[in-house]
């Protein structure tokens, strides 16, 4: 993959570590333990701020993170929380291997349960960096003790005896820095991108927002819908609790846990398998037992509610899947009567802002947003005849075809960026480019990404000539 169009060093030696490879001929390897110590003090009053570490975001703050009357622990009192001070490496040894590890920003404790780290010879931000690495993950997960994943943990001793490279200071300082600068327009590019689905999702809602609840005739009569939040609605038009519109009742779904894929076993649907629009991914598989699935097999546009969770509240549509398949127990089914409503059509409903709008009514926000099949059951619905959800469904697909494209298109741009920031890391903490004579712009110029979006098109081009190298062998 091309990167910034740096070049590598000029002189390369085997590293004799295998997650590494080549390195410049300058670097030296050694033991982590040569350059950082473990650091155990304890909080006596429990009152610094409590940091926590996450694979995605490394060391923060835990009260930033907080979500409206959460609590910021549940243990009864931080004292003999481990002290950590700005600079130093925490790592929670149970997911070091998936990168729950990073530099703190910040003065602070952390749990008793991870481990804290002082470097004795400088360079935090470039180890943080390292560390960090798909690389590095791999060798962690390789030296932790445990016989799967949920129990692996990586104690100090192992951690010390991994063999790394360490760059002369002053190279840590350029790859710092280097990376520094690069990651933060490579984040301020990701968040433009973000904000740009924002946006695109928002004048989607809206458009099938103004579809469900007043129709597609501009002079039609209206009425009241009789529920405050509702407001007018055709005067044709009716208002349905959902438990009226379904086949039966809403039914849970298994509380098994889904195993390997099996040709012949159903496949067990869970949350993950579905992408962001609600629509089944073709990627991920997962199975159960038959006579465990049985009781919850699913028919042809059932559409499925999440409980709790991230996701809560979200919509799924089983559809267009030829084998058969179950649900897992996080989820509630809702098979539509065709008879009263579409499949499509309820789908489209519950992904408008007037769904959004009752959803914010029943979350119990005092204990954990939730909700049950007891509430699903009372989600009124405007309901048009039949021939008519059928012209609204039509019309939403056409209607929001072009930014369902555009924000297909986004999201694949996003994946790649996030590959090329992934892989512009590794590059340059091991050595693969010399970033040592980088020069980073020290005026305040308008932001712009064409350098940027040109390295992404180049690494595209070269992803796709290595898949078709593939094809060809």
């Amino acid at each position: 993959m091309v990167m910034n169009n740096l070049k590598p060093y000029t002189k390369y030696k085997p590293s004799g570590i295998a997650w590494l490879g080549d390195i410049p001929e300058h670097w030296e390897e050694r033991r982590i333990k040569y350059f950082f110590r473990e650091i155990d003090n304890r909080s006596e009053t429990g009152d610094e701020d409590l940091l926590s570490v996450s694979h995605y975001t490394g060391v923060t703050k835990k009260r930033d993170r907080l979500a409206e009357n959460e609590m910021i622990s549940n243990a009864k009192t931080l004292v003999g929380y481990k002290i950590v001070e700005k600079g130093d490496l925490v790592i929670n040894i149970m997911l070091a291997w998936n990168g729950s590890l990073g530099i703190s920003k910040f003065n602070g404790i952390t749990s008793p349960a991870y481990c804290v780290y002082r470097s004795l010879i400088g360079g935090e931000k470039y180890f943080g960096y390292l560390f960090r690495t798909k690389e590095a993950q791999q060798e962690f997960k390789k030296q932790s003790t445990g016989i799967i994943d949920s129990r692996l943990r990586l104690y100090t001793d192992k951690f010390f005896n991994i063999k790394t490279v360490i760059p002369t200071p002053e190279e840590q300082t350029a790859i710092a820095r280097f990376l520094d600068y690069k990651l933060a327009k490579i984040n301020r590019f990701i968040q433009k991108k973000k904000q740009l689905i924002k946006l695109l999702n928002e004048q989607k809602a809206a458009i099938i927002n103004q579809a469900v609840t007043k129709g597609l005739e501009a002079n039609a009569k209206m009425k009241d819908a009789g529920i405050e939040w509702l407001g007018d609605i055709p005067e044709h038009w009716e208002v349905w609790r959902l438990k009226y519109l379904i086949n039966g009742k809403l039914k849970y779904g298994a509380n098994e846990s889904g195993g390997d894929f099996v040709e012949n076993h159903p496949r067990y649907i869970r949350i993950t398998d579905f992408d962001k629009s609600g629509k089944l991914r073709d990627n991920t598989f997962c199975s159960l037992n038959p006579e465990l699935a049985e009781p919850y097999l699913l028919k042809e546009g059932d559409i499925l509610f999440a409980r709790s969770g991230g996701t809560v509240g979200k919509t799924f549509q089983f559809k267009n899947y030829d084998g058969v398949a179950c649900y897992a127990g996080y989820l509630i089914k809702a098979e539509p009567n065709t008879t009263k409503i579409t499949s499509d059509y309820l789908f489209a409903f519950t992904n408008s802002g007037i769904y959004d709008q009752w959803k914010s009514f029943i979350f119990n926000k005092a204990t954990i947003e939730n909700i049950g099949a007891d509430k699903y059951s009372l989600l009124p619905v405007i309901l048009p005849p039949l021939t008519e959800q059928q012209q609204i469904v039509y019309y939403i697909e056409k209607e929001t075809a072009i930014i369902n494209t555009t924000i297909s298109k986004i999201e694949k741009e996003l994946a790649l960026t996030e590959e090329y920031k992934t892989a512009l890391i590794a590059e340059a903490v091991t050595g693969k480019i010399d970033v040592r004579n980088y020069e980073i712009p020290t005026i305040t110029e308008p932001e712009t990404y064409n350098e940027l979006e040109e390295e992404l098109y180049i690494a595209a081009e070269d992803e796709t000539e290595y898949q078709n190298e593939d094809v060809e062998e």
